[in-house]
């Protein structure tokens, strides 16, 4: 039998959040969203707002009978959810079995209100209620173009951490559950309890970009072994000058037939490629020592450090100086060894 207290605390539930619980789930984005939410309720309770606003979790999962709930954070009360994150993946997408009875249900819930999200590979199974058609989503960047390729009916944007499309919510990065959950508090306690929140699990409020973690993975597998032997070569002697004309006598092609083979196997033109090449330098340069920038950008083939800032931060969204400061495992062994001292 329920309390009067439990009574009252459930008469101020703001949201019924509903995790789904899928084969190869990650398990840990489960139960940390579900410790999130709640202490996120703590934490507008303990500044003094006694009536503060509740957020129900459940658990849903499918079993023989349908989708089932296997764990209620509100137990009695009359389901009426507003929210369904499915989490990340431990397995690659395309390993994802379909779970189309979990899709029906998650329709059903939409057209009855809900809003739906999804962080990283959960993207997967999200899609598959067909509700992609024509939105903004995204999707951790290692699996942007196979999801584009999927579902070629979604925009999917891999530079951003959270897309909120207003029915629709997507997350890229297996951890930017932290960064939906936060998004979430925001929304239904207030951008108070979301900072609290957020200094008491030690974490950023919602992140809003992908760019500066993004390594480059040069595509090798395409098929085009002409075009794979330049790439080789270009990996080789990034730093040195050189000219289409070069690229496409290596290659043993014409030169508008080499560089239209080139972006259609890589994704880039030969100018854009190697400056993935060089700027991914710049990054491990950048994470590992302490050497000058203005020395980074000579060494990875820019004489000019003012263009190579522009342009490193244009490709990682922050400038050297900023990411050596948020990356840099050489700079941040040195800061320790000085606090030892």
């Amino acid at each position: 039998m329920r309390g009067k207290t439990d009574t009252e605390e459930s008469s101020r539930i703001v949201a019924e959040i509903a995790l789904t619980i899928y084969p190869e789930c990650q398990l840990s984005a489960i139960y940390g969203l579900t410790d999130l939410f709640r202490l996120a309720v703590t934490a507008a309770q303990m500044a003094g707002e006694r009536d503060a606003p509740v957020i129900r979790v459940t658990h849903w999962q499918e079993t023989d009978e349908g989708v089932a709930c296997t764990f209620d954070s509100h137990p009695g009360e009359p389901h009426r959810v507003t929210y369904i994150i499915t989490p990340p993946s431990l397995v690659m997408p395309n390993d994802l079995p379909s779970m189309r009875a979990l899709a029906v249900w998650m329709t059903r819930h939409h057209e009855q209100g809900a809003i739906l999200c999804s962080v990283c590979a959960g993207a997967f199974v999200l899609a598959e209620t067909g509700l992609f058609e024509g939105r903004e989503v995204t999707t951790h960047w290692a699996f942007a173009e196979a999801l584009s390729s999927r579902f070629p009916d979604a925009k999917v944007d891999a530079d951003r951490i959270i897309v909120d499309d207003g029915d629709i919510i997507t997350a890229g990065g297996i951890l930017a559950w932290t960064d939906l959950g936060l998004t979430l508090v925001q929304r239904l306690l207030g951008a108070s309890s979301m900072l609290q929140t957020a200094r008491f699990l030690l974490i950023d409020p919602p992140r809003q970009a992908q760019r500066p973690y993004i390594s480059f993975i040069p595509k090798l597998d395409h098929g085009d072994a002409a075009i794979r032997s330049v790439q080789h070569w270009l990996q080789a002697n990034a730093t040195t000058e050189w000219s289409v004309k070069t690229l496409a006598d290596r290659a043993g092609l014409e030169e508008r037939t080499f560089l239209r083979r080139f972006k259609a196997a890589t994704g880039f033109r030969p100018t854009e490629y190697v400056q993935q090449i060089r700027i991914a330098r710049a990054r491990e340069a950048l994470e590992l020592t302490r050497r000058p920038v203005e020395q980074i950008a000579w060494e990875i083939g820019y004489g000019d450090p003012s263009a190579f800032r522009k342009l490193f931060n244009r490709i990682t969204g922050l400038p050297p100086a900023e990411y050596r400061r948020r990356f840099g495992v050489a700079l941040q062994a040195r800061k320790e060894a000085q606090v030892e001292a």
